[in-house]
């Protein structure tokens, strides 16, 4: 879990910061005309802060419980630092679309790990699709969740729903489950058995 905790511990200490600290807010998040001007770590940077504490709280519990769990996974494969670097990659894939749908948009802001932690999340989906995820104490089956993620990310994006990056949400989530399928093709075969015989277990 060592990789897990410290992005967790990273991420809460400049979201943290960061609330009480708007100049250094508005280096960090993702804003259109500064990446414009060179400024591309905001690609990644956006990641590790929170528009507030609830925000912050609900990507971190579901980055604990999920993260450990595939960051056990990856490490067999690729080793921790291939973990954080798929985490960190998660980061900005998931955001570049909206960087480049907003590329000349000056109001446009995103911030916040939910595309990193969505990668996480399906790639966990994916290695135990049938396992038992809690939404709002009530228990859903991965899979199902998936489902339900997916489909209201691109329903509430096209409506355009709020102030939440859906579309941050779904590449996040697409990046989790490619990467794990190039790392380990024998995932996809195992992925489709498990859907019809329902299971607990990791590959």
């Amino acid at each position: 879990m060592l990789i897990t905790i410290l992005l967790i511990a990273v991420t809460c200490a400049v979201s943290v910061t960061c609330f009480s600290n708007p100049q250094m807010l508005e280096r960090l998040l993702l804003w259109p005309p500064a990446i414009n001007k060179g400024e591309y770590h905001r690609l990644v940077t956006n990641a590790f802060v929170h528009a507030d504490a609830q925000h912050l709280l609900f990507n971190m519990f579901t980055l604990f419980f999920f993260g450990r769990v595939i960051e056990g996974f990856f490490e067999r494969y690729i080793g921790l630092v291939g973990f954080l670097g798929f985490y960190l990659a998660a980061a900005v894939v998931s955001t570049l679309p909206s960087y480049l749908k907003h590329r000349q948009d000056t109001r446009y802001r995103s911030l916040g790990a939910s595309g990193a932690v969505s990668a996480v999340l399906f790639a966990f989906i994916l290695l135990a699709p049938w396992s038992t995820i809690y939404v709002f104490i009530i228990p859903v089956p991965a899979i199902v969740y998936g489902a339900l993620f997916t489909a209201y990310g691109l329903y509430a994006g096209r409506m355009g729903h709020g102030h939440i990056n859906h579309s941050a949400h779904l590449w996040g989530a697409g990046f989790g489950v490619l990467f794990v399928l190039v790392m380990e093709p024998r995932i996809g075969p195992v992925f489709l058995q498990r859907l019809l015989s329902p299971g607990n277990g990791l590959f």
